[in-house]
């Protein structure tokens, strides 16, 4: 039976927050009706979080019919910003830890991000190889959970896990099925993890033992 392992985006693969507030800013900037400017602090609170769920928190003085199209200036203007000034890291280990993990599993990813993003990721990162499958809700409109399931269903219901860094991570990987193993050195918590992920580095040997 063929064996899998799921990946959330920010804050387990990779950190963006200086770049999404640049490009966030940018936008925001060109909407005085909106009264609203983005810190490091609340992009690291929003992470996890789907579009609408943001513009909740980040807009609250518009309609959503209103936000949303702001949102999506947003989105495009960090994507220019990541790709023109940067403002992105990969955590420790990540490039070297895919490249090895793909040779035993079949690598997916599963954020709540629009269109383009996760692409972004694997290009910037140059993981691109690596990974067997990828979805967002800017590809199905589905939630994580669902996202996570269709991801299995493509790869042939391989035994898996998902590793993610906040509680919202969590219960998508309820939702699908799977173990969920928390990454500690992320942005968020977890409330009963399966197994906990303090250093990237270390996830071919926990990888082994959730899989054997």
């Amino acid at each position: 039976m063929r064996k899998a392992i799921g990946f959330d985006l920010d804050g387990t693969l990779w950190d963006t927050v200086a770049g999404c507030v640049g490009g966030w800013n940018a936008a925001l900037a060109r909407h005085p009706e909106a009264g609203a400017r983005l810190t490091e602090e609340a992009m690291r609170s929003y992470m996890g979080l789907t579009t609408e769920e943001i513009a909740a928190r980040l807009l609250p003085g518009l309609p959503l019919s209103s936000a949303l199209p702001i949102m999506d200036e947003c989105t495009q203007e960090e994507y220019a910003y990541l790709r023109s000034v940067g403002g992105w890291r990969l955590f420790p280990g990540v490039r070297e830890g895919l490249e090895r993990l793909s040779r035993d599993y079949d690598l997916f990813l599963v954020s709540n991000c629009q269109c383009g993003y996760i692409e972004l990721f694997l290009e910037l990162s140059g993981t691109k190889e690596f990974v067997r499958a990828h979805l967002c809700p800017g590809d199905t409109g589905k939630k994580k959970g669902d996202n996570i399931r269709l991801a299995l269903e493509a790869l042939g219901r391989p035994r898996a896990f998902y590793l993610g860094d906040t509680v919202h991570d969590e219960a998508a990987a309820r939702q699908a099925g799977l173990p969920f193993v928390h990454a500690a050195y992320g942005f968020g918590r977890a409330d009963s993890p399966d197994a906990v992920l303090e250093r990237f580095s270390d996830l071919p040997i926990l990888a082994a033992r959730l899989l054997a």
